[in-house]
């Protein structure tokens, strides 16, 4: 017996900021599930949460002739016609894979739809969940804080950060999913923390909830005087979610070996390839001896850094030294609205889209 298999997919390439009527299309499928062949270690889920990440928006992506594109899991472009795929926790329903079973949680790569159809390469990048930690923890957070939402801000700030205690580190989009955890592990590590963030009320989150050592509304402030006035003594560690001018004001204030996390450049995410800023003064990288590095997240899957990152975590969160907020919108057909409003700066935290119960 078929069962509803709505999914969301890609109407036409957003050229700007996407709009979640002009470029998205949720449409009505169905999947008969006790009938579907399975291939060698195939499976296939029931999708209970899925994370909405900004990376995203790469996918989306019109080939470009000026980019040269490399086979990288955010490089993968998703056709016209074809549902967006992210990563999200879901319910094993069927499967021809001896590592799953009916019944087990997972988190991994899946479409923005109800069920998914996962390929044995996919599958293979599968994590099961474990019930029991269920307890004590909602099962939304291993939609992004636990897993890939929560490793990202660690792995890359500990391998690539290097931070040392009494150290001073600026986060940019300090209020967005990974910001106000890169913050709030920079804390626990003993480093002076400033922050920025698009509104007082983020501020004033950043500020009083999270506890930054200082923050400030950049739409208010001029970056450099407030660089100034917050980092007297320079900064040893930028955490790069921005970029354009943003990243060339911070240069003028990174001191001597320190080092930049390239996370994101959202300011550069919808912009023509013709029209993105171009940082003019990239020379003070080689003049003081900065190191600047970007990452992607699945390089740390599997390694040492992952299983510190879980054992971390799992203890800050019980210990109460993990904020996190998350906003969790009911139902797949809200799901582009959700994703677009990624990009309007109003969001404080993670967004989830709740697909089904558990």
């Amino acid at each position: 017996m078929a069962v509803s298999n709505k999914g969301l997919i890609l109407k036409e390439y957003p050229k700007g900021l996407p709009n979640a009527d002009k470029h998205f299309e949720l449409v009505p499928r169905t999947i008969d599930i006790k009938n579907l062949n399975l291939g060698e270690n195939e499976i296939v889920v029931k999708n209970i949460y899925l994370s909405l990440d900004p990376y995203v928006r790469f996918t989306l992506r019109e080939p470009e002739p000026e980019y040269v594109s490399v086979d990288t899991l955010l490089e993968k472009r998703v056709s016209i016609g074809q549902v967006i795929i992210g990563v999200g926790v879901s319910e094993v329903v069927k499967t021809n894979n001896p590592n799953f079973k009916v019944g087990d949680l997972v988190y991994g790569p899946v479409g923005w739809e109800e069920y998914s159809h996962i390929k044995s390469d996919f599958a293979a990048i599968f994590s099961p969940i474990n019930k029991e930690s269920l307890k004590d923890i909602p099962l939304s957070y291993y939609a992004s804080l636990l897993k890939m939402g929560g490793l990202t801000p660690y792995a890359s700030l500990i391998s690539i950060g290097k931070p040392k205690k009494g150290e001073t580190i600026y986060v940019s989009a300090a209020a967005s999913a990974i910001g106000l955890l890169v913050g709030q592990i920079a804390k626990i590590k003993g480093l002076k923390v400033v922050g920025s963030a698009g509104s007082d009320e983020k501020v004033d989150y950043l500020l009083n909830e999270l506890k930054f050592d200082a923050a400030f509304n950049y739409k208010k402030t001029d970056l450099n005087k407030a660089l100034s006035e917050y980092c007297p003594n320079g900064i040893d560690i930028y955490y790069e979610n921005v970029g354009g001018q943003t990243l060339e004001t911070v240069l003028n204030h990174c001191n001597q070996f320190s080092r930049i996390v390239v996370c994101g450049m959202i300011s550069q995410y919808n912009l023509p390839f013709n029209e993105k800023y171009g940082v003019k003064n990239l020379e003070i990288i080689f003049l003081r001896s900065i190191t600047m590095q970007g990452f992607i997240v699945s390089q740390y899957l599997g390694t040492d850094i992952q299983n510190e990152f879980e054992k971390d975590f799992t203890e800050w969160i019980k210990a109460g030294k993990i904020v996190y907020r998350e906003k969790v919108i009911d139902g797949i057909e809200n799901i582009a609205e959700g994703f677009v409003n990624l990009f309007d700066g109003r969001n404080i935290g993670r967004t989830i889209v709740k697909v089904s119960d558990y």
